[in-house]
């Protein structure tokens, strides 16, 4: 650490003489409320800070604690109103006869038991599950659709089976026109197997790329790798499904 004190540059105006300015304090904050809590603090409230007032009223002795005088009340409306409940017969009134309802007794009375549903053990713990839930019944063998052909893959056949006819249809002028050769089926499999060698020689290419593309000549190649590659599987697609391949006859 450096001893150095920095010391300012001297300038001949310092030597001029300077009138001393005197700071003058503001006045003291005085609050607005100091009358009122001079005048608070003089109240008679101290001397009856703990003992309370000097002078209390005492109770009279009539108004003593009765029993069950502080429990809660209910009011009017909680009450019940005796006028409201029919009068008890007396012993010599004779019941009324001859009254007669639509209400079967024999439905609103009778009590049904709920069968329970059957479960299953399946630990010697204790650990019980729905018999329907477990597995062990037959529960979906029983539906309706049970071994049909879903309903996602029969509009997945009939889009196949139309663009087949569409195919045909076009195959059909094309043949008309003689523009167009079938292939035989060994033709068909050495180019089926030419694209696949095609395809894995340019897979083998990509495989050897850089992991780390970083100039534009690499980027561009790995591109053009991945498109090859795209057009060959749709090649291939196309020759392994359909059967009948026709081609242009030039």
């Amino acid at each position: 650490m450096s001893t150095q004190v920095y010391r300012p540059q001297e300038s001949v105006y310092d030597l001029l003489p300077k009138e001393e300015v005197k700071s003058e304090k503001p006045p003291r904050y005085v609050s607005k409320f100091r009358p009122a809590v001079v005048q608070e603090e003089k109240l008679p409230k101290r001397p009856m800070r703990t003992m309370g007032p000097a002078k209390v009223e005492t109770p009279s002795p009539e108004n003593f604690l009765k029993k069950h005088s502080k429990d809660p009340k209910l009011s009017d409306k909680g009450r019940i109103n005796p006028q409201r409940k029919p009068p008890v017969p007396t012993r010599t009134e004779i019941p009324p006869m001859g009254i007669q309802t639509k209400r079967d007794f024999t439905k609103t009375c009778t009590f049904v038991t709920s069968k329970p549903k059957p479960i299953s053990v399946d630990t010697y713990k204790g650990h019980k599950e729905v018999l329907e839930n477990s597995g062990l019944v037959p529960k979906y063998i029983k539906k309706t659709d049970f071994g049909k052909v879903p309903t996602y893959l029969q509009k997945h056949n009939t889009e196949k089976k139309k663009a087949q006819e569409e195919y045909d249809n076009y195959v059909k002028e094309q043949r008309e026109k003689q523009a167009m050769k079938q292939l035989s089926e060994e033709e068909r499999r050495d180019i089926l197997e030419g694209l696949k060698k095609n395809w894995d020689r340019i897979h083998h290419e990509y495989q050897g790329l850089s992991l780390v593309i970083d100039t534009w000549c690499k980027r561009a190649h790995k591109e053009r790798l991945e498109a090859d590659m795209k057009r060959l599987e749709k090649e291939m697609e196309t020759f392994e499904r359909f059967k009948v391949i026709y081609i242009a006859d030039n």
